[in-house]
């Protein structure tokens, strides 16, 4: 599997952009971007509390317009909410009007301090924009739990072949991601209980 992780370049470049938690301890912050989804989101919290473990969920806030039974439960659960925009549009090729009022539109919903962008993707104007108003998060290990490409057993060593206190991981609460996180998830939280670690929600 390709090392999709950030090279450490890229965060001595952009400081302002939050890529992990520093001086966590035994901390790690598993995230979940694109739902909530009624066919992936209740099993994910079932998931994380059996194993005691916190997460945030980065939402598409028109998945939380039309599930808020389920939105509601992340957030009754205490597990931390992102705003991953509206309609999960990609900062490139999008104007920064456009963009901007899409994530502004989403936080009516969404209620939160933290962004993560689509595809990981914003123009250099959108962000001096979002920084005014949101702590950007970005990520230190990507699961891939996404590609149909690769396999959940594949998905799962390799979160755990990098993960170390402070990383942020994403997977996602998606149709898409389902097969491959079904298998994961389970295999990354008892791993990471093994290690001793604390699965936590992003506090900013």
């Amino acid at each position: 599997m390709i090392n999709l992780s950030p090279p450490r370049f890229l965060q001595r470049w952009f400081p302002n952009l939050v890529w992990n938690i520093p001086n966590a301890e035994n901390s790690v912050f598993l995230t979940f971007d694109d739902g909530p989804t009624p066919e992936v989101t209740p099993w994910v919290l079932d998931m994380l509390r059996s194993y005691n473990a916190k997460a945030t969920f980065f939402c598409l806030a028109r998945n939380a317009e039309r599930h808020p039974e389920l939105f509601a439960r992340i957030v009754a659960e205490g597990h931390a909410i992102g705003n991953h925009t509206y309609s999960h549009l990609r900062g490139w090729g999008t104007s920064t009007q456009q963009y901007l009022e899409d994530i502004e539109y989403a936080n009516t919903y969404l209620n939160t301090n933290l962004f993560r962008p689509p595809y990981g993707r914003f123009t250099p104007k959108q962000f001096r924009h979002l920084r005014e108003h949101y702590r950007v998060v970005l990520w230190s290990i990507i699961s891939m739990d996404y590609s149909r490409y690769v396999s959940g057993r594949r998905v799962a060593r390799y979160v755990m072949s990098h993960i170390k206190p402070g990383d942020i991981v994403v997977f996602h609460d998606s149709l898409k991601a389902e097969r491959n996180l079904r298998y994961a998830l389970p295999f990354v939280l008892e791993t990471i209980a093994m290690r001793g670690y604390t699965a936590c929600a992003i506090s900013l």
